[in-house]
């Protein structure tokens, strides 16, 4: 986290996030209870079950909760300026 970040929802908040680490897990459930019925590691999933593509960061904002990919609020940050320096 090198760049600053500003919320694109609540438009204020420069400086309080929670920063939240994806940590995939590719499973098989059972499709009655839910229960897990197996569990995959990235190179044995099975030929229906496609590798998870997605972030592996994600930002919630501090103030108002709201929950982006960190590019997000890392792009609003860069087309608004801070005036204070």
């Amino acid at each position: 986290m090198t760049s600053p970040y500003l919320c694109p929802n609540c438009k204020t908040n420069r400086s309080r996030y929670h920063i939240l680490e994806q940590n995939p897990q590719a499973v098989k459930l059972n499709p009655q209870s839910g229960e897990i019925m197996e569990q995959y590691d990235s190179s044995s999933l099975d030929p229906f079950h496609l590798p998870y593509k997605g972030t592996s960061k994600r930002v919630q904002c501090g103030s108002c909760g709201l929950i982006e990919d960190e590019q997000s609020f890392i792009k609003f940050a860069e087309s608004h300026p801070s005036n204070h320096k």
